[in-house]
């Protein structure tokens, strides 16, 4: 099986699952079990916005910000820094 994971140079394919989710319109990444998300998902939206990354080193020199719902800590370090 074959994954489609974000990368800075773009998508690209693994054959690892990705370890984070993230949405492509509000480059916000978190977990893959992360509740906000997964309520957006249960409702049909979401999905055609949705990107993967192996890692978290992956998310954020990609751009996207960790996620305030489920990475609260890391949310506010990051907010913190800007």
């Amino acid at each position: 099986m074959s994954y489609t994971l974000l990368g800075p140079d773009g998508p690209y394919e693994s054959e690892t699952p990705g370890t984070l989710g993230g949405h492509r319109r509000n480059k916000v990444y978190g977990r893959l079990d992360c509740p906000g998300a997964l309520r957006w998902i249960a409702r049909g939206h979401y999905v055609q916005h949705r990107v993967f990354f192996a890692d978290e080193a992956t998310a954020i020199g990609t751009g996207y910000r960790p996620c305030a719902g489920c990475l609260p800590e890391k949310y506010q370090a990051w907010k913190s820094r800007r």
